[in-house]
């Protein structure tokens, strides 16, 4: 009669150090330097473009109120909101597509920084909207958030403005 011999059992792996975690990341890190700024042009353009949209449906961005006060003060009065809004959103569409595509990307970068400038000029515009006994309101942090798509697109700037 053969005799067969009991299987091992396994032992569990432990669970991976911090010190052998560090070249993984470092390997991710490397991986993925010569992407970023694409990943950051790519996502950036793609919330632009989401948030354009947004602004084609009635009621359906947060910030549209704001955004048809703001413009409307910017421009005087002069153009009625029912053309301020689907303007505001083409333009957004436009530079949500040239961050994805990197068509057009320097006129889409300083379509941006101008929206920007209107967009931050909403804080001092409607002070009773942006701002409660010194506290941003819910309407003033959506405009402060931009702080971050501005930081991202300076370094899309850098880049695009580097010679190669």
């Amino acid at each position: 009669m053969a005799r067969t011999r009991p299987l091992p059992t396994p032992t569990p792996s432990p669970a991976p150090s911090r010190r052998s975690l560090v070249p993984l990341l470092h390997r991710a890190a490397e991986h993925y330097r010569p992407r970023s700024l694409a990943v950051l042009r790519i996502s950036t353009g793609l919330i632009f473009l989401c948030f354009g949209a947004l602004k084609l449906i009635p009621t359906a961005s947060p910030a549209e109120h704001i955004a048809v006060q703001a413009t409307t003060k910017l421009t005087l009065g002069l153009l009625p909101p029912h053309i301020l809004l689907p303007a505001l959103a083409t333009a957004e569409i436009c530079i949500g597509i040239a961050l994805l595509t990197g068509i057009l990307l320097r006129y889409a970068l300083a379509a941006f920084y101008l929206h920007m400038t209107g967009v931050f000029a909403s804080l001092l515009l409607l002070p009773d909207a942006m701002w409660h006994h010194g506290a941003p309101t819910l309407e003033g942090q959506y405009v402060l958030k931009n702080i971050v798509l501005i930081a991202a697109c300076l370094a899309v700037t850098a880049d695009e403005l580097t010679p190669r």
